[in-house]
């Protein structure tokens, strides 16, 4: 009987020390979601993973809008779901807008206008993940659509990387050889970032 209790010992410690380690990593991993920065829990809705709609998310002043998205009236020979969808933007019924635009792209898939729109709306959304994909997908049909540029480079404000929105100014510079509504716009906006971020 002894030794085979001298035995089941070694097992035993091993179990205790298992149980040990577990409960020191879930008491690591707890301690560390009760502390880790507020920036972190923003990083699923930049990715899309958190519909914040339901919220109050964005007022006007939180984030640069456009001048050149004020509007959208011009509806006149437009796909009706394109036209429809414009009129939803009008309206700030973004999710309307999105799957009125969705049914336009079924129809016209290459169409810059269109995607840099829907980025538009998640956009306004606070749905930064596939607001990015539509306008990166705008300039991947049309590299030189001044409003997809524009909107990413406020996009990447929101993001808080300056220089990617100054790379994206930098193309509407090359883009515009005369000034135009979106490079003004987008100027604006960093230069207010910039001047925020310095206080």
């Amino acid at each position: 009987m002894r030794g085979s209790s001298q035995r089941g010992q070694p097992k035993f410690a091993r179990s205790m020390s298992w149980a040990f380690v577990l409960g020191a990593t879930v008491a690591a991993g707890t301690a560390y979601t009760l502390s880790r920065p507020g920036w972190r829990d923003s990083i699923p809705a930049w990715l899309g993973g958190v519909d914040r709609a339901g919220e109050a998310p964005a007022t006007i002043g939180d984030w640069p809008i456009c001048t050149t998205m004020a509007s959208f009236d011009a509806v006149e020979g437009l796909d009706p779901d394109f036209a429809a969808g414009k009129k939803a933007l009008a309206a700030g019924n973004w999710k309307a807008a999105i799957a009125a635009l969705e049914l336009a792209t079924l129809r016209d898939p290459g169409n810059a206008e269109i995607h840099n729109y829907i980025g538009y709306a998640y956009h306004r959304l606070w749905q930064l993940g596939p607001a990015m994909q539509h306008y990166q997908q705008a300039l991947t049909f049309n590299r030189r659509h001044r409003g997809a540029h524009e909107h990413l480079g406020e996009l990447y404000l929101v993001l808080e990387d300056p220089s990617k929105a100054e790379d994206q100014l930098a193309a509407l510079e090359s883009i515009c050889l005369i000034p135009c509504e979106e490079f003004g716009d987008l100027k604006r906006a960093i230069a207010t970032y910039r001047a925020s971020a310095s206080h």
